[in-house]
């Protein structure tokens, strides 16, 4: 199947929905980290959170002052730091 054709049934299945010709997909959310509390939590400063995140301080910044949400895989490392703290010395490792 090419681009155009994934993107036509997907756009057809957005139709679909709206006229209520079929139930929604299903949409999972996440709840936003709160980066700040994880970050002292762990003891840690936000150059170094920033260092294991592999992302920029500016970044963390950002995070914590809820200007910017974490998304995809930033999101998803912050939800098993915040489940396994200990998950974090793996990553500041590398």
């Amino acid at each position: 199947m090419s681009i155009f054709d994934d993107l036509q049934t997907s756009l057809q299945e957005a139709v679909d929905i709206k006229q209520g010709k079929t139930r929604a997909a299903r949409v999972t959310r996440h709840e936003v980290a709160d980066v700040k509390a994880i970050r002292a939590a762990l003891h840690v400063s936000q150059a170094e959170f920033a260092n294991a995140m592999g992302t920029s301080v500016d970044t963390i910044k950002s995070w914590e002052s809820k200007r910017r949400n974490p998304t995809g895989l930033a999101a998803k490392v912050l939800a098993t730091i915040q489940e396994n703290p200990a998950f974090f010395n793996e990553l500041a490792s590398h």
